[in-house]
């Protein structure tokens, strides 16, 4: 993620959340606006994949929803996690019934794709904080290593690789999900 350097003078959340969206982009995290990297080939393909296998598995059921590169602002930050995963009763609607365009609650799951040159502390970060937030679980995923960290609670971060089985939300009983499976994804 880089730092933007001749952006406008912004003094607070608001004043972010005024100015424009830029592609790829923009975060706001303790005072600073970061540019997301545009994600390549192994990063689009494993956040495509990634979102359909959870909303297969959490729509039909109105279980849970994944969104991509879904702005979400809670805490004092401004976010756009890589995959945004709400639990079906959570899924900030408006009178119609409809998304909200504007979601001011952490995600129940976040998912973040580490992308080539892209710096590893300020994703997990990014993770930490939502789970200080109220979020339920954190995937981290370095398709270079073809390596997992799983976020969850206070506890600390678990690696995952090859056959381990990755937790999901526990709005899904019955849904397991190797690592091999994830990597899998990147396969035609």
């Amino acid at each position: 993620m880089m730092i933007l350097t001749e952006s406008p003078i912004i003094k607070s959340l608001d004043d972010f959340l005024n100015l424009p969206e830029t592609e790829p982009a923009c975060e706001y995290i303790d005072g600073q606006i970061y540019q997301k990297p545009m994600p390549q080939g192994k990063h689009s393909k494993l956040q495509t994949e990634l979102v359909s296998a959870i909303n297969n598995q959490g729509k039909p059921s109105k279980l849970a929803y994944a969104f991509t590169e879904l702005r979400v602002t809670f805490g004092g930050r401004s976010l756009v996690p890589d995959i945004s995963v709400f639990e079906w009763s959570r899924i900030p609607l408006d009178e119609k019934g409809e998304v909200e365009n504007q979601i001011k609650i952490a995600p129940d799951w976040v998912i973040e794709i580490l992308s080539p040159g892209q710096n590893q502390t300020r994703v997990m970060d990014k993770i930490i904080f939502c789970l200080k937030q109220g979020t339920e679980l954190g995937w981290f995923i370095d398709p270079q290593d073809r390596l997992m960290m799983v976020f969850s609670g206070d506890r600390l971060p678990s690696v995952k690789a090859e056959s381990d089985i990755l937790p999901v939300l526990s709005s899904f009983p019955d849904w397991e999900l190797s690592v091999n499976q994830v990597f899998d994804l990147l396969s035609f």
